[in-house]
């Protein structure tokens, strides 16, 4: 079958990237996590002391980033000029802040750039907030995952609550801000693709949604174009 690009796009905390890196292991695809990108560049500039209104030292430090994603059995790994930033991106700093570093033209232009790059050769799973309507526009299958704010927050907690001190709640909180930001921002705002296929994943589990994608993008690999 030949290769074809998938991009699956969606909220904070739809299991986009859990769901995107089974995928691609599946297909024997490539998976690119354009999130944990922005949440790396987020973690850089906050260490560095630059702010999002910083506008012209986070130009010249983004100018300049060498950004690496090394593929792994469980996570794929972020380095930035050679730092591993994997372990720090997922912290409720970087979650807070990630949606305001990622509305800022020169990060995503920049980041955007690479991502095309890497999906050049064909065979790439991208998982992200504007993949299907700005990255990859011309993607193959196209998927935008959802779920309720509160499933996505349940889910969020049962990844977090062994490793920092977080409730419920905030975390709904959080990830209703989060939504408003990333739906509202200038740059690229967070939409559905008129031709990307629905999926809420409320009600599902990994598995089930895993198969359905796999199952779209076989099909679409076989030539048949109804089945979607």
């Amino acid at each position: 079958m030949d290769k074809i690009n998938v991009a699956i796009d969606g909220p904070a905390g739809a299991g986009k990237s859990t769901v995107a890196r089974k995928v691609a292991q599946k297909l024997s695809y490539i998976y690119v996590d354009t999130g944990a990108m922005y949440r790396a560049v987020t973690w850089y500039l906050i260490r560095n002391g630059i702010k999002p209104e910083d506008h012209e030292d986070v130009l010249q430090t983004v100018r300049n980033m060498v950004i690496e994603l090394i593929p792994g059995q469980e996570v794929q790994k972020v380095l930035i000029n050679g730092e591993d930033a994997t372990p720090h991106i997922r912290t409720l700093q970087v979650s807070g802040m990630v949606s305001q570093y990622a509305g800022i033209e020169s990060i995503r232009t920049r980041l955007s750039q690479l991502q095309r790059e890497m999906a050049l050769v064909k065979g790439v799973v991208m998982d992200g907030r504007d993949i299907g309507t700005t990255v990859l526009p011309d993607a193959e299958v196209k998927i935008f995952m959802t779920a309720s704010v509160e499933e996505r927050a349940l889910r969020r907690y049962k990844e977090l609550k062994d490793k920092e001190q977080v409730s419920l709640e905030q975390l709904e909180n959080d990830i209703a801000q989060r939504d408003h930001l990333d739906q509202n921002r200038e740059i690229s705002p967070l939409r559905r693709a008129e031709d990307s296929i629905l999926l809420d994943t409320t009600s599902m589990d990994i598995d089930q949604v895993v198969e359905t994608i796999v199952s779209h993008c076989r099909s679409y690999a076989r030539g048949e174009r109804n089945h979607l």
